[in-house]
C-alpha cells in the first residue's frame, strides 16, 4: 500500500510495509527542500517488508523556502562542522523516534540522504554509537575527513561528475578514507549529472538498500 502519509512532525511516510516490516529507509532532503521532493522516489523505492519515510529538517530555510539542518549562509570549511556537531543531537533523536515508532533498531535501520541530508547522514557515524547499518549519502560530503569506521556500518556513496555544489571528489575522497580505516565504503560517480538524482541514481539507492536488507 503505496499512500502518501504525512507525520505531525512534516514527516512523510511515503511506504508503509504490508508485512512484518524488517527495514526502516529515512530519507532526508538538502537545504532550502522539503520531503515532498522525493515523493517520485517512493514506488521505485516500496518493498512489502519497508518503511520508506522521508524526514523534513527541523527549522525553515533562511534561503527563502523549504528547510534545513544548518545554515548555509556564510558556511566556511572552519565552521561547518561546528554548525553540524550543533544539530546533530536533533538530528541522532529523529533517527531513534521513527526506530521505536516502526519497532526497529540500528541494524535494520539505512540513512539516505541528499546534499545537507547526506551531510548529517554521514556525520552521524562519527557522533558516537551508530544510528543505521547503511549509509547512503547521495551528492554529498564528510564536513571533515571520518576518524573512525564504525563496526557495522557500510557506506554506499552516489554522485554525479558534473555537480557544481558539491563536487564528486568529496564523494570519492570520503569512501577511501572509509576504505583505509577498514570500512565497507564503496563510490559511485554517474558521469554527466549534476547535482540531483536521475534514474541511474534511483537505481543505485535502490540496490544499496536491497543489500542492506538483514
Amino acid at each position: 500500500m503505496n499512500t502518501r502519509t504525512e507525520a505531525p512532525t512534516g514527516d512523510l511516510v511515503l511506504h508503509r510495509p504490508t508485512a512484518p516490516a524488517r527495514q526502516l529507509v529515512l530519507l532526508f532532503h538538502g537545504v532550502g527542500a522539503s520531503p515532498e521532493g522525493f515523493e517520485p522516489l517512493g514506488p521505485a523505492l516500496a518493498r512489502d517488508d519497508r518503511w520508506v519515510v522521508a524526514v523534513r529538517s527541523p527549522f525553515a530555510s533562511d534561503l527563502g523556502g523549504g528547510w534545513q539542518w544548518f545554515s548555509v549562509q556564510g558556511v566556511t570549511e572552519t565552521n561547518r562542522a561546528e554548525r553540524i556537531a550543533a544539530v546533530m543531537p536533533r538530528f541522532a533523536e529523529t533517527v531513534r523516534r521513527w526506530q521505536a515508532h516502526t519497532g526497529l533498531d540500528a541494524a535494520q535501520t539505512v540513512l539516505a540522504g541528499f546534499s545537507q541530508g547526506a551531510i548529517m547522514s554521514l556525520e552521524s557515524t562519527q557522533a558516537g554509537e551508530p544510528l543505521a547499518a547503511r549509509v547512503v549519502p547521495m551528492s554529498g560530503r564528510f564536513a571533515v575527513p571520518p576518524q573512525t569506521a564504525p563496526a557495522g556500518v557500510a557506506f554506499r556513496f552516489i554522485h554525479g561528475t558534473q555537480d557544481p555544489v558539491i563536487p564528486a571528489a568529496f564523494s570519492s575522497q570520503g569512501a577511501q578514507q572509509l576504505q583505509a580505516l577498514g570500512a565497507d565504503a564503496r563510490a559511485d560517480l554517474l558521469p554527466g549529472l549534476a547535482h540531483g538524482i536521475d534514474q541511474r541514481a534511483l537505481a543505485l539507492l535502490a540496490r544499496a538498500l536491497d543489500e542492506a536488507a538483514p
